[in-house]
């Protein structure tokens, strides 16, 4: 599951540890052995870096809520307005600007870090203006949210007292009215969207639009005192006066009552009564005016390397294929008698496997990341000075979440990034995933490769707190791998656990451009991961409806982590006894998110340096 923070951080610009010592942090000189990095010319860097630092500035403008998740409370009145065509019209404009102002400067002049940020600002720029063409929003902005992509699955979090949002002190409190307001307009302006969209034939799914419907219904059955939004006042600092308390109580009661109830209620109607019977029944994007297009465009956005549908289902096929021969010989391993299809049930339904509690499984959590933290200095240089909380995802939202997800923390690492896991259906569940899954959320997934990065004060900020989903989710499913250095898959039922999420990656690449290219239906989809894994019917479900909902991102995970196995190989292979395993992590991790193929120049320059050292 990508990172909750992140993906919230892209919708918004574009709608879209242990006790262990921490290390100076500075991105890694990348030099080739046959010659030095050049010396930069006086006025370049300086030029490059306020091209950053202004570009950020008038994105934090245009985005305000994601200055919050950086501990920026700058904007924190505003909530933007990212749905109108003038903020696309803006957010274009910028884009293109920066990309004249970064032609406009000699790239051979700048030394080999300065480069590589050259490149990485290059690309994103580049792709963001793709991204804004006319035919594409045509495409795009009709479908403001569906079940899993959308404000609404978000700001009830986020408004909570316990989300990013701050609720240390009455500004606080005041700012979080004032957003309310903000969202209200958005949702009226959603409507607006989707209307457009009825006209025009780009509308979203009958599935997806009544899994919006019963969310909606779920947040408006709620009491007044119940909500998410009144959360606030359930935890007022100590400070507050009794007459901020009192005036604060009821400002919210009456926000609750007078703006954020009926707002949502006007959604839920419009979506129920109106928009669901033009809702279309093909769950692929093929099947929607402009499908085609926009999926292939969202294929090169989300894997940064230009591979049709077709190259990435038959490359799912094969990790399938793959991962299924390892299977059989755990199977083997335990002496279970039956074919593969019996062990899965098998997995899916022995009592011993299956979480005791809610409270069983959050201490299970516990331990795992106990035991990772004391192995994490044997492969890292630099830990991540935010620790990192673990809690179960609020009941209101569990049942359409992924299995886990992570939320990051505050660049100044005080507020912890958190690991969240899903306790929805529990009977459904099972514990052989649990060390993978807190690999790839917590550490030294997620938490490490977003906490490093925004830690990193030497990066400009678009690559402290930007990124791409190949990169950050490729990481993170990297990071599961670790479990094998490790030794925590030593345990034929948790090393059975890594192969079910790595061929839950594998299915994706199957069930993603199959769905969105090749006709394929929910049902087909389901069944195909029910025959080649042990997931639950229920799991199963939520994941064939998530990659409906958001096509392509589902793609990034293996496409990325295949990268950087391939990488890590070819850097053993070349370098032999000067290997080093802490530096390649830090080569890969320390310079932020970034696109593949800039990932791989840069690891061919440092296999270059070590061999020349």
């Amino acid at each position: 599951m990508i990172a909750r923070a992140t993906t919230m951080s892209l919708f918004l610009s574009t709608a879209l540890l242990g006790g262990c010592a921490t290390t100076q942090i500075a991105p890694p000189a990348v030099v080739t052995a046959e010659a030095p990095a050049p010396v930069a010319v006086a006025g370049a860097h300086e030029r490059l870096f306020q091209l950053f630092k202004d570009s950020d500035e008038a994105s934090l403008k245009l985005n305000p809520l994601n200055g919050i998740f950086r501990g920026d409370l700058r904007y924190a009145d505003q909530f933007g307005d990212g749905i109108t065509d003038a903020y696309y019209d803006a957010s274009r404009a910028a884009a293109v600007s920066d990309l004249q102002a970064l032609r406009a400067i000699d790239r051979a002049s700048l030394n080999a870090t300065d480069q590589l940020a050259y490149d990485v600002f290059e690309y994103s720029t580049t792709d963001t203006i793709e991204g804004y063409r006319p035919a594409l929003l045509r495409l795009s902005t009709p479908r403001p949210l569906n079940h899993f992509f959308g404000l609404q699955t978000f700001y009830p979090t986020f408004a909570n007292g316990k989300g990013a949002a701050p609720f240390a002190t009455v500004v606080d409190y005041d700012n979080n009215l004032k957003r309310h307001a903000g969202y209200v307009q958005w949702i009226d302006r959603a409507i607006g969207r989707f209307r457009e969209g009825e006209a025009s034939g780009v509308v979203e799914t009958k599935l997806t639009i009544r899994n919006v419907i019963e969310q909606l219904d779920n947040q408006l059955a709620q009491k007044v005192e119940d909500s998410a939004y009144y959360g606030p006042v359930k935890q007022f600092p100590a400070s507050f006066s009794a007459a901020d308390k009192a005036r604060l109580t009821g400002e919210y009661r009456t926000a609750i009552t007078d703006q954020l109830y009926p707002a949502t209620k006007r959604l839920r109607d419009y979506l129920k009564t109106e928009y669901l019977p033009r809702a279309r029944d093909g769950a692929g994007l093929m099947y929607m005016r402009g499908g085609d297009q926009l999926y292939r465009y969202l294929v090169r956005s989300t894997t940064t390397l230009d591979m049709s549908p077709d190259e990435i289902h038959n490359l799912g096929l094969s990790e399938v294929t793959r991962i299924t021969t390892e299977m059989e010989k755990v199977k083997t391993e335990v002496g279970f008698k039956g074919s593969l299809a019996k062990f899965f049930d098998h997995l899916r339904a022995d009592p011993k496997l299956k979480p005791k509690s809610r409270e069983a499984l959050t201490q299970g959590y516990y331990d795992i990341g106990k035991a990772v933290d004391a192995k994490l200095p044997d492969y890292f240089s630099t830990i991540p000075k935010a620790k990192l909380d673990i809690r179960p995802y609020d009941p209101t939202i569990e049942k359409f979440q992924a299995g886990g997800s992570y939320e990051q923390g505050t660049p100044d690492a005080k507020r912890p990034g958190t690991f969240y896991f899903n306790a929805y259906d529990l009977p459904s569940r099972t514990t052989p995933g649990m060390t993978t899954l807190y690999l790839h959320e917590g550490a030294p997934g997620h938490h490490f490769q977003i906490s490093l990065a925004q830690e990193n004060e030497a990066l400009p900020p678009f690559m402290r707190f930007g990124g791409n989903t190949a990169y950050v989710e490729g990481w993170a499913l990297y990071s599961e791998t670790l479990g094998y250095d490790m030794g925590f898959y030593k345990d034929p039922y948790q090393r059975f656990g890594t192969l079910s999420d790595e061929m839950l990656r594998a299915m994706r690449l199957v069930v993603d451009t199959g769905i969105h290219s090749k006709g394929w239906t929910r049902e087909k989809a389901i069944a195909y991961m029910l025959a080649n894994s042990d997931m639950g019917k229920t799991d199963a479900t939520a994941e064939v409806e998530r990659y409906i909902a958001i096509p392509s991102q589902a793609l990034a995970y293996k496409i990325g982590a295949l990268t950087i196995q391939r990488l890590r190989k070819k850097s053993m292979d070349e370098l032999g006894d000067k290997f080093d395993i802490k530096q390649f992590h830090a080569q890969v991790l320390m310079t932020g998110a970034l696109p593949l193929a800039i990932l791989e120049k840069k690891i061919d320059a440092w296999i270059a340096e070590k061999k020349g050292s």
